[in-house]
């Protein structure tokens, strides 16, 4: 009863529930940050600089796979929450089976294109000539198993739609726990460098998934799932419909941050390892704005479906607030403290310059984040997703891609100018957010004028 209560986002404070669900969101990021770095750290300390550029590209050429694994399965969570809204808990179990069907084929295809173009692919990102052998392997090894990892983010998105953020923050601290131990073994033990990372990482995530659903089995869960709902039903089509727009644009601008990655990859090895090490410095300083946009999918979704519209509104204000609040502090500690920072992954000290000096362009992405996440997790709570993913694309082409590349092409360019790039792009994603916004408050009015309860 009390867990019903806390994961009901339609009653009581809304800044204390919103914080309440997105602690334990932002710890499993903290965790799945450090998943991804503790790679990169133990590889930079045991292993070779190419190492380190071929942890780097190759956890890029992965995460273009995740982060549109995460997109597909917000419409997942998005779906549940709303069923929860309307109460309409019998439909779940229908989603889970259209859920276990369409991801299990999709690993398939994947695992297989994965194995088959790692090498291409790695040439594609310009990978450093020292480093494109092992950018490969990274990538094959990692992609035998994609299952894992998709496994991971499926179950953790039907918990986030459930209201429940503790059970991912404990899955991720098993995945991370077991790659920091295999990690130590192959990479700092067995001098396995790359190989051994990218064993680790899926051990890592087989573990997590297995005790995953070994604790499942053990929860009260509000919904049934039968043998039969296990196929392609019509739910498919309904979180696809959802989640689509949000993976279409996860694809492409991660396909920009590639292009990035191969644009930085042209100066040299040095700056091709200082990007990589700093592009997992951003993946904490991001960590604020992540968990606000999916408690924010979650929160709202639940408010939609009850019809509480108001609140809705009041949770995002209430989480720029929050978010913006704290990525002050967080901004200023990587802007004057990046070399600190970075040094924590490596002790090449060419490295390290490199990675701080990227750090100071992308620093204000730390605050102007945290307003975009919250429009899109409102958005997105509100099935607009195809919306999110229009101004998603629109900050990457217009802005983010066409500037990195102008600043990575000036003569003495240096990172910090190709860092300004993200901050840039953000501000510009605002401006779209607010404008369909006021629209979209100004149509609301107009339908509510309209509206006759008798007809």
């Amino acid at each position: 009863m009390e867990e019903n209560k806390s994961s009901d986002f339609t009653t009581g404070s809304i800044p204390l529930k919103l914080i309440k669900f997105m602690v334990p969101i932002f710890g499993a990021l903290i965790l799945q940050a450090m998943y991804g770095a503790v790679d990169l750290l133990i590889v930079g300390w045991y292993g070779t600089t190419a190492g380190i550029s071929a942890v780097s590209t190759g956890s890029n050429i992965i995460n273009l796979v995740v982060f549109s694994i995460t997109g597909l399965t917000m419409g997942i969570t998005v779906l549940i929450s709303r069923y929860l809204g309307e109460k309409k808990e019998e439909r779940i179990g229908k989603v889970l089976g259209g859920v276990i069907c369409f991801f299990l084929s999709l690993s398939a295809v994947l695992m297989v294109l994965l194995l088959l173009f790692s090498k291409p692919l790695s040439l594609l990102m310009q990978a450093p000539e020292e480093a494109v052998e092992l950018t490969s392997l990274y990538v094959k090894i990692c992609g035998g198993g994609i299952v894992f990892v998709i496994g991971y983010n499926v179950i953790s998105s039907i918990f986030r739609g459930l209201g429940n953020s503790r059970l991912p923050l404990i899955f991720v601290a098993i995945a991370c726990a077991a790659n920091i131990i295999g990690d130590l073994v192959l990479v700092a033990g067995l001098k396995l460098n790359v190989a051994g990372a990218a064993i680790a990482t899926v051990f890592a995530q087989a573990v997590s998934v297995i005790l995953s659903l070994l604790i499942i089995k053990k929860q009260q869960l509000p919904f049934t799932m039968e043998r039969r709902d296990i196929c392609f039903n019509p739910e498919v089509t309904k979180f696809l419909r959802l989640g689509a727009p949000i993976a279409l644009q996860e694809i492409l601008t991660n396909l920009s941050f590639l292009a990035l990655c191969a644009f930085i990859n042209r100066l040299g090895l040095d700056a091709s390892s200082g990007y990589g090490v700093a592009n997992k410095i951003v993946s904490f300083v991001m960590l604020v704005p992540s968990s606000l946009m999916q408690s924010m999918a979650s929160f709202v979704g639940q408010n939609v479906g009850a019809g509480e519209e108001k609140r809705s509104r009041q949770a995002m204000v209430c989480g720029m607030a929050i978010g913006a609040g704290a990525g002050v502090f967080i901004g200023l500690f990587a802007f004057f403290k990046g070399d600190l920072l970075a040094s924590v992954f490596t002790n090449d000290k060419d490295v390290i310059i490199q990675a701080a000096a990227y750090l100071k362009g992308f620093a204000p992405e730390a605050v102007v984040t945290s307003v975009l996440f919250s429009f899109m997790g409102f958005f997105n709570g509100h099935g607009k997703t195809v919306f999110v993913m229009v101004q998603g694309l629109a900050q990457t082409f217009v802005v983010r891609l066409p500037m990195s590349y102008f600043m990575s092409i000036r003569p003495g360019t240096n990172l910090t100018r190709i860092g300004w790039a993200a901050p840039a792009a953000t501000v510009f994603g605002i401006f779209i957010n607010l404008i369909y916004y006021i629209c979209y408050l100004k149509m609301q009015k107009k339908q509510s004028r309209q509206y006759f309860p008798d007809i």
